[in-house]
């Protein structure tokens, strides 16, 4: 339920998407670098709506934060909190709930800070720790008082109890001990750091600005917005330590093969965002030809579910030859901090965020293209509005395979029982929607979208794609502790 003091907590009309992740960003060596920061923050906010932090360090005044909920442009942008933050060193976060308490205290919301020995460190984390309860545990009882409800806090307390006399060699200590995947982004008094997991499963670039100064993000966008060069992707499994425009590179974690989230591809990142050399833009747009090839059918309009459907509709349309055309439209001022909704307000659902253009669709064929199905309950309501606009025939083509498994990693995915996918053939997900026919991209379709020219290696994935195919590259250790039952093995 939405709380009624922060309604843009837990937006009433999303509950039928998987909820994005995180944001990490960091900048040094540049004056004000918490402004850049949250320019960063801003390009990242399709990551996290919930809340955001910034953590800051000028050799005068120290280390200094903020934390706030909501969104960065209605907090971050204003004169008198950001010049609490000075300094060439800053660090920030933008964050949707996947663990601790869903619409949660000031104190969850990242950078977390500690002071150690050697210095003040802060740590703002994307992704998910497989075994934080587990850690949490033995943590607590060996003394640590923990702040939060974050998995992420764990990486703090785990470095606190590091004999390593660096912030780096710690930060390594402590990522050694956690399981599942994570995107550090830390800083020091004078170091920035940048961590990836040994899967690489969720995203982190570097760029460079100016003379000697240094960015690390999540998506590439988030350079392109305060005018950084790409330089490279942080490797899986590496660190990167920059220090006075210099950077050192060390691997604290043995070589693995890459895993990153192919759901990346699919949704979460930004369309104009680079990933592994492609642009996430012709990725979707591949996607929809792999999906006209593999589920062809005659009808008269293409229309993507919008936004996230559009790149796919077009490379649809583009291989099948059927016109393309905006048939939903989305009020683009309905934001999370929409008014707490009544029961009547409720009820109206997705009308209040998507609209068909009766005059388009009235007496065709339509073709609907949208990224996923989770519950379903969504697209339900969108073809009741298609047909009631007087559409002849409705089609929905999914640019994904049917999401059947939870993620563990970052992603807030509901209970498997509440996956439509989980529950129901591709048959009778068609008729529960109630459409004239549903089929979603093969996992093979999708791999070759992404760049794998022969589809999936089933014997070594080059994806992280436990969502679709239920193969977890890390196991879910507090999961199946708590008696989550894995695939079985075939």
């Amino acid at each position: 339920m939405t709380n009624p003091a922060r309604p843009f907590l837990s937006h009433p009309f999303d509950d039928d998407k998987l909820k994005e992740e995180c944001g990490v960003f960091g900048v040094i060596g540049v004056a004000d670098a918490s402004n850049f920061v949250a320019l960063g923050m801003h390009a990242l906010q399709h990551r996290g709506q919930e809340a955001g932090g910034i953590v800051a360090h000028d050799p005068q005044q120290g280390f200094n934060s903020a934390h706030r909920f909501g969104y960065v442009r209605d907090n971050f942008t204003k004169a008198s909190l950001m010049e609490t933050l000075p300094g060439q060193l800053a660090i920030g976060h933008v964050r949707y709930s996947t663990a601790g308490a869903k619409g949660a205290v000031i104190r969850d919301i990242q950078p977390f800070f500690g002071e150690f020995s050697m210095g003040g460190c802060a740590v703002a984390h994307n992704g998910n720790l497989t075994n934080a309860d587990a850690l949490r545990r033995e943590l607590i009882e060996r003394g640590a008082i923990f702040q939060s409800g974050s998995d992420s806090e764990c990486i703090i307390h785990l470095m606190a109890r590091s004999i390593q006399k660096h912030h780096a060699d710690r930060i390594a200590d402590a990522l050694r001990r956690v399981e599942g995947a994570f995107s550090v982004v830390a800083m020091t008094r004078t170091k920035l750091i940048g961590v990836r997991d040994p899967l690489g499963v969720r995203p982190l670039v570097l760029g460079r600005i100016g003379e000697a100064g240094y960015v690390l993000s999540s998506e590439t966008c988030g350079l392109d917005i305060i005018g950084a060069e790409f330089v490279r992707e942080i490797g899986p499994g590496e660190m990167v330590v920059i220090q006075d425009g210099k950077i050192d590179s060390p691997r604290p974690f043995p070589v693995a093969k890459s895993r990153f989230c192919i759901f990346e591809h699919v949704y979460f990142s930004r369309p104009d965002s680079i990933i592994g050399g492609r642009s996430v833009y012709e990725t979707r747009l591949q996607i929809g030809v792999e999906l006209a090839r593999e589920s062809p059918v005659e009808a008269d309009l293409v229309c993507p579910v919008p936004d996230s459907g559009t790149p796919a509709a077009i490379g649809y349309s583009q291989e099948s030859g059927i016109p393309f055309a905006l048939g939903i439209t989305r009020n683009q001022y309905m934001g999370r901090t929409f008014i707490e909704p009544t029961e009547h307000i409720r009820n109206m659902g997705v009308r209040l965020k998507l609209n068909v253009n009766k005059g388009l669709v009235r007496g065709k064929r339509v073709v609907l293209v949208d990224d996923s199905v989770v519950r379903g309950t969504t697209s339900r309501k969108i073809k009741e509005m298609i047909l009631e606009a007087g559409a002849a025939e409705v089609h929905f083509r999914i640019a994904s395979p049917p999401t059947a498994w939870p993620c563990f990693y970052g992603v807030d995915t509901p209970d498997r029982a509440k996956l439509l996918a989980a529950r129901m053939t591709e048959e009778e997900m068609r008729e529960w929607i109630g459409v004239d026919s549903l089929r979603f991209v093969s996992l093979d379709g999708l791999y070759r979208a992404a760049g794998a020219a022969s589809g999936r290696d089933a014997a070594c994935p080059q994806y992280c794609d436990a969502c679709f195919s239920g193969e977890y590259p890390v196991a879910p250790s507090d999961q199946l502790a708590a008696g989550f039952q894995m695939k079985a093995a075939e």
